[in-house]
């Protein structure tokens, strides 16, 4: 392999609802490390979907009086336009119910069956229907789902099963021992503490289709349709193209890193691997479990009516707005809270006040002063070096950040650059050199602050990619922004002089901010 690869997975997004700002936390972040390894010379594949089995679907869909496959073709759209709206790059969107997909569930299904994997059997087990997983007891608070508020049902019925307890032991020191890395710590903790004391037990990954029809039927026993969790996670391979894409496969598999929510670590951490460890398949790298969201301090609920919807919160603020926000507003593995009032606030300081505004300064007084030419710095220290030191600070850390996915640190490292930048020409004052005829120095004053900006908007490019092609304009640059790579184009010195600035409009007018949150409403579910 010539590159060093790097294959990103979200989960894929069970359509029983529509995409809310929880799913794009997850998939603006795998756009963000996509961009980023692109900027890295990597080769790069991102592949996010829909999950689209399972009897919640069956059931929605006979409510709504659609076939199971019409409604989930309605979402399905809807989960890529949300994407669209935030400016999502993904190399597959993967749909449960492609035939393609279908056939590899099948066949996998078979090879677990052949090597004695799956057997039949009977089944008792608590199963909440809202999570479509079992439960244990300890799982219950106050014997009820605690995502759900749900008593699960008490389930016993025959079925096939996968023997996910000859996996225990080596899915234990594989993670114990970090041969397969969960992050944030207390993630990896919290699924050795299940193991440890609840052990993996035999699971279902079967009903009659008499009573679920709308699923992948067993190749050794059509009777019977696979549980939805096991039909899903397959999909990790088959976006690649697997079984018959050898290519594609050898150059991207294993997953560098799976980012999910914490409510579904634990079927991800054992039945998951369990399937790759029956396969012979290699292991992926790493899981990364993100928190959970909170509106204005309370859980995201249709009946409280704060469910933010990710398309109407684009269209009023801009897709880069939103990007920037959820990723810079708590660290990414916590549990955050979102609000309206906070995302204008952030807007107005972050991005009017030190963002916008470094560029809004900068394009007049270069078209003002210099005919919107980059001329050649005349004096003989032409680099302001706190200004030089600052920016090289901040991309010499960029790789371990991006590699510990802390998005919140990355961008408080890019924003030293801009508000160094921005204090460097308060201090130059290129107004007055201007007045003085200064334009040795005047020339030397604009390049630096010129060539911050154009270091700046390579840095940002992951995180607000339209925003950052806006300012590349304005810089007048000829190459490809999405063509420059990260170190050897970030080093000071790189603006050519002669290049030709462009005028712009304003990048982030600000904003009133809305004292009494009467917008949480225009962007709810």
């Amino acid at each position: 392999m010539s590159k060093k690869s790097f294959f990103v997975t979200t989960p894929i997004y069970y359509v029983n609802d529509v995409p809310h700002i929880g799913h794009s936390y997850t998939t603006i972040a795998a756009d963000v490390l996509t961009r980023y390894h692109k900027l890295c010379g990597h080769d790069v594949f991102f592949l996010t979907g829909t999950d689209e089995h399972g009897i919640k679907i069956q059931q929605t869909a006979e409510k709504a009086t659609k076939s199971p496959k019409e409604f989930c073709d309605e979402v399905a759209e809807k989960f890529k336009g949300a994407w669209r709206s935030l400016n999502i790059e993904y190399d597959n969107f993967i749909r449960t119910t492609d035939h393609h997909h279908e056939e590899a569930v099948k066949k996998v299904l078979q090879i677990l069956y052949d090597k004695g994997y799956i057997y039949k059997g009977r089944y008792e087990a608590l199963y909440c229907v809202g999570c479509e997983q079992f439960k244990t007891k300890s799982d219950l608070v106050e014997g009820k789902c605690p995502d759900h508020k749900i008593e699960p049902e008490e389930r016993s019925e025959e079925c096939y099963l996968f023997k996910l307890s000859a996996f225990q032991d080596r899915l234990y020191e594989q993670i114990k021992n970090d041969k397969f890395k969960i992050l944030p710590l207390e993630r990896k903790n919290e699924v050795l503490s299940f193991i440890e004391n609840e052990g993996l037990q035999d699971i279902s990954i079967s009903r009659e289709k008499a009573q679920v029809y709308w699923g992948v039927s067993l190749p050794f026993d059509p009777s019977h349709t696979t549980y939805v969790w096991v039909d899903a996670f397959l999909n990790y391979l088959t976006g690649l193209g697997w079984p018959e894409d050898k290519d594609s496969f050898a150059m991207f598999w294993p997953p560098t890193v799976q980012l999910m929510a914490k409510d579904i670590l634990r079927v991800h951490a054992t039945i998951w691997l369990a399937i790759v460890m029956a396969l012979d398949i290699e292991l992926p790298r790493m899981y990364f479990i993100h928190g959970y969201f909170t509106v204005n301090g309370q859980k995201m609920s249709k009946s409280l009516k704060n469910v933010i919807d990710p398309v109407a919160l684009s269209e009023k603020y801009g897709a880069d707005v939103i990007r920037y926000f959820i990723l810079s507003e708590f660290p990414f593995g916590t549990d955050g809270n979102f609000s309206i009032k906070r995302l204008e606030e952030s807007y107005n300081s972050d991005l009017a006040n030190d963002f916008g505004n470094l560029i809004h300064r900068t394009i007049p007084m270069m078209n003002k002063y210099c005919n919107g030419v980059v001329l050649e710095p005349k004096e003989e220290d032409t680099i302001d070096e706190e200004l030089k030191r600052i920016a090289e600070d901040s991309v010499s850390v960029l790789g371990e950040l991006f590699d510990g996915l802390k998005f919140r640190e990355i961008l408080a490292e890019i924003w030293k650059i801009v508000k160094r930048a921005n204090k460097y020409i308060d201090e130059a004052a290129p107004w007055i050199l201007f007045k003085e005829e200064n334009s040795g120095r005047l020339s030397t004053v604009m390049y630096n602050i010129l060539e911050s900006i154009r270091i700046i908007t390579i840095l940002v490019y992951p995180f607000m990619p339209e925003t950052s092609q806006k300012i590349w304009e304005q810089l007048g640059m000829t190459e490809d922004l999405d063509s420059q790579r990260i170190p050897q184009d970030v080093v000071w010195g790189g603006l050519k002089v002669g290049t030709e600035i462009k005028k712009g409009v304003p990048l982030f007018p600000r904003i009133e901010l809305n004292k009494e949150n009467q917008s949480e409403s225009l962007n709810c579910l």
